[in-house]
């Protein structure tokens, strides 16, 4: 799926928001991750903290009444790239650290890492660990053979 920019214009006002919500020099630093949530029969993307309470939302016209399946995966790349366009504000949130952004479905179950902030690490490309969980069931199949 390619995104128009205005859906790219929508997804950054929609983080901008966010981040108001939690903005930089606060001393009362908030221990929570950013959960977000794409509706596609009616375009919204929603946000909630761990206390799950919603935070600004926005309507994304191109997703609405999408009907694909992988729908959520599709629009992961989408959401990590105005995530990185938006990343200097992102990494100063009055969050603490660790803290990431995470695409979640309908049951609020994790679908997949967008963005990580850690101190000095951040990590935006979800590819860094693909494949991960196949080689650790590999090992562990041949480390109980032996």
């Amino acid at each position: 799926m390619k995104a128009t920019p205005q859906t790219i214009q929508q997804i950054e006002r929609a983080l901008r928001k966010i981040a108001a919500k939690y903005p930089q020099g606060r001393e009362d630093l908030s221990l929570t991750d950013i959960h977000l949530q794409v509706k596609p029969d009616s375009g919204e993307l929603l946000a909630f903290n761990y206390d799950d309470e919603e935070l600004p939302r926005c309507v994304v016209e191109q997703w609405m009444d999408e009907q694909d399946e992988d729908f959520c995966e599709k629009v992961a790349p989408i959401l990590r790239l105005c995530i990185q366009n938006q990343k200097e504000t992102l990494e100063t949130l009055s969050i603490l650290k660790p803290y990431s952004f995470v695409l979640v479905d309908e049951d609020k179950e994790t679908v997949c890492d967008l963005y990580l902030v850690d101190d000095d690490t951040v990590i935006l490309d979800h590819e860094l660990l693909e494949g991960l969980e196949e080689e650790l069931d590999d090992f562990l199949k041949k480390l109980l053979a032996e």
